[in-house]
């Protein structure tokens, strides 16, 4: 019989962490050995591995109660997604059913306005029931509580049928529908609803990120497999992204798609079925080139469950049909594809909620001109609707083609949504605050992302106003107006302010040759000069007057242009003949200024247009002249006129002060001036190029500035039409 230990040696068993004491180990001591350090290193080596099996049993247990909160989780998820996608279901058809009714009433038709607004609510009430019902889909498949119903399919002429169904979307777009699926041997055994969502989700997929060439849809049978592959020739997939394609709400970033919109569960909803049916899914792509998507699924059906081949359906069915994937399809095409249905919303005032015109005081004065970037068609038409009846509403699906619009015409207001492909409305707002043309056009923009940090978002990127939809009509146009009116208000005050200022160039430069004709004048009258003091005398004062009835004029020819009071009377003008003319009169003031003047101009040939010979001369002028004024003694101004194709093309390039880049957009606006260096002072009340310009364009005719910056010489460009 063993002797029982005398004494005993206690060890802590430490957590995990290693900061707390769990429990004690205590370890008697053998009455027949020393306990000595090795004793002692070998009961350490005892707790330590007491302590490591504790250490994994606690993390054993924190797993699986780990596991079970997640699948808890995932069970609440999926009961929520399945009860949210009922609900969310019963008033959607209480909203489409009436909707539907109303549409199709012949004994109490719609009007043509009333039948536009409920075919829109419609459109977009049957968008989401499409998208509740692929949530509800996902939560049956998740909860493993699908329904399918396999039936014995003519495969081909099914694939075939659906595909068809795109055809005149496909065609409007410019694009090829080609159907390549002859018939199969034998029946396929098929969820029929479920295969109608795949092959509709892969043709709606394709078609959206495709802009030339064809989307191709074939069927055909491998082996003991059936093989459905939908090729496009879109914009492809980057290689990083493929293996992600089917996760759930992943979406590629950047991709240029027809639309932005989207919840990124079609393919993954596509892959899901697919599986369903004891099948695959799989894709090639090379960017830039196109995509294709092939699903296999088995022949026969010993791989289905037999208690669902045939079968009677005993879940309500999700199945919407073709229509709303094509009318969804349809609202990705411009306008001028798909039909326009904006020119036949009503233009009757809605309720109050309309804009006031531009100046509510002067009901005569034009409306304000509002941009619309949404690249949804239902709303830029509903929004357009909405803004139209006072102002003057220009739409853009995206930011590059609105910032196109923009720099062919200013807009008063632009009002852009966020999500939007090619160019979102965060850098569209960011190029046009870059610009110093468009920095300080009022910006509004929409979005689906509530919370403040959104908003606060979107102010901090520079925009005026952050609206959060949705929103309601009244809200929006308030907002709209309320930006209006600040603006007028800024651009009074800022009228107001260049007034003042012109008022006090204009008042300058009348007096510099007024105080010389006035000066000369007196000396003349008071003292008697010899001829040499009488002719020079005589020159200044003839010299200031021209200087006088030169800023006279051109302060008449821009009231009478800004007045639509002015008006050319045209003939035949060969401007080789004008333009040197032009330049013989200005040669001389070149010389005084030493300044070389180069003329290339052709001889013996006519170079003719239709203008008036006055105006043409004027415009040849002041570009000459701006040209001498801004460059420094020893420099050289050069004029070259030339044919080019159906325009005739006047050049005027010097090496003068040049003009710095922020200025450029500005450059031909009236009475506006550029600083320039404080040992240059040309004077002016900077109409000159302004009534160039105008001159141009009635003439029919374009007119352009360019520099390579101070210092560095400028270049202006005029073209106009051949006679």
């Amino acid at each position: 019989m063993g002797e029982s230990p005398h004494s005993a040696f206690i060890l802590p068993i430490l957590s995990s962490n290693k900061e707390q004491v769990e429990c004690l180990l205590v370890a008697g001591i053998s009455p027949r050995l020393e306990f000595n350090a090795k004793y002692r290193s070998f009961l350490e080596l005892v707790a330590q591995q007491v302590e490591s099996s504790i250490a994994t049993a606690h993390s054993y247990e924190q797993e699986r109660q780990r596991a079970e909160a997640l699948a808890e989780l995932d069970r609440a998820k999926t009961e929520f997604f399945s009860n949210v996608s009922h609900e969310f279901r019963t008033p959607l058809t209480l909203m489409l059913g009436p909707a539907e009714d109303a549409l199709t009433d012949r004994d109490d038709p719609l009007s043509p306005n009333q039948r536009q607004r409920i075919e829109v609510m419609q459109r977009n009430g049957l968008r989401l029931l499409k998208l509740v019902n692929t949530l509800l889909d996902f939560s049956r498949i998740e909860s493993d509580r699908t329904s399918a119903v396999y039936e014995p399919t003519d495969l081909a002429t099914f694939t075939a049928e659906l595909a068809s169904v795109f055809r005149a979307c496909i065609e409007k777009a410019n694009l090829r529908l080609v159907v390549d699926c002859p018939p199969l041997p034998d029946p396929v055994y098929v969820d029929r609803e479920m295969w109608e969502k795949i092959v509709l989700n892969l043709i709606s997929n394709a078609f959206k990120f495709t802009f030339i060439g064809a989307i191709t849809v074939r069927l055909h049978q491998v082996g003991d497999w059936v093989e459905l592959a939908i090729q496009d020739t879109g914009i492809g997939v980057p290689a990083a992204e493929i293996p992600r394609l089917f996760e759930r709400f992943h979406r590629v970033k950047g991709a240029q798609g027809r639309t932005f919109e989207g919840s990124g569960i079609g393919l993954s909803l596509c892959e899901e079925l697919v599986k369903l049916h004891g099948g695959t899914v799989k894709v090639s792509s090379v960017e830039g080139e196109g995509s294709c998507f092939s699903v296999f699924i088995p022949t026969g059906c010993a791989h289905l469950p037999a208690q669902q081949i045939g079968s009677t359906r005993t879940m309500t069915s999700t199945a919407l049909g073709t229509s709303p994937y094509v009318e969804e399809a349809l609202q990705w095409l411009p306008e001028e594809s798909r039909g326009s249905r904006g020119s036949r919303w009503s233009e009757e005032p809605l309720n109050g909620n309309s804009l006031s015109p531009s100046a509510s005081s002067a009901p005569s004065a034009s409306p304000a001109c509002v941009l619309l970037v949404d690249d949804n068609a239902d709303m830029r038409d509903y929004l357009k609707r909405l803004l139209s009846q006072r102002a003057q509403v220009e739409t853009a699906a995206n930011g590059a083609i609105a910032l196109n619009l923009i720099q062919q015409q200013l807009p008063d207001l632009v009002l852009s949504d966020v999500m939007m492909p090619e160019m979102d409305g965060f850098q569209l707002l960011e190029a046009l605050r870059a610009d110093p043309a468009t920095k300080s056009i009022p910006i509004i923009l929409l979005s689906a992302r509530a919370g403040e940090e959104a908003t606060i978002e979107g102010l901090e990127a520079g925009a005026d106003d952050y609206l959060i939809k949705p929103f309601s009509a009244r809200e929006l146009v308030a907002r709209v107006e309320t930006q209006l009116q600040m603006s007028r208000l800024r651009q009074e005050q800022s009228a107001n302010r260049l007034k003042n200022e012109f008022l006090m160039t204009v008042t300058h430069e009348l007096q510099a040759p007024l105080a010389a004709i006035l000066g000369w004048a007196r000396l003349l009258q008071t003292k008697p000069f010899d001829q040499t003091k009488m002719a020079r005398a005589l020159a200044t004062i003839e010299r200031n007057a021209t200087i006088e009835a030169k800023l006279v004029k051109d302060l008449l020819d821009i009231s009478s242009i800004l007045s639509g009071k002015f008006q050319l009377q045209l003939q035949r003008v060969n401007l080789v003949t004008l333009t040197k003319e032009v330049v013989t009169t200005l040669r001389e003031t070149t010389q005084a200024k030493q300044i070389q003047l180069v003329e290339t101009i052709p001889d013996g040939v006519e170079i003719s247009v239709l203008g008036n010979p006055d105006r043409l001369r004027q415009i040849i002028i002041n570009l000459l002249s701006n040209a001498i004024k801004f460059t420094a003694k020893g420099g050289r101004v050069n004029i070259r006129l030339e044919r080019l194709g159906s325009v005739a093309q006047i050049t005027v390039t010097d090496t003068g002060i040049g003009i710095a880049q922020s200025f450029l957009p500005q450059v031909f606006d009236r009475f506006s001036q550029a600083e320039v260096p404080s040992s240059h002072s040309p004077g002016g009340v900077g109409i000159g190029l302004a009534i160039a310009r105008h001159l141009v364009e009635l003439h029919h005719g374009t007119i352009e500035a360019a520099s390579e910056g101070e210092g560095r010489g400028a270049t202006f460009t005029v073209k106009l039409p051949l006679v």
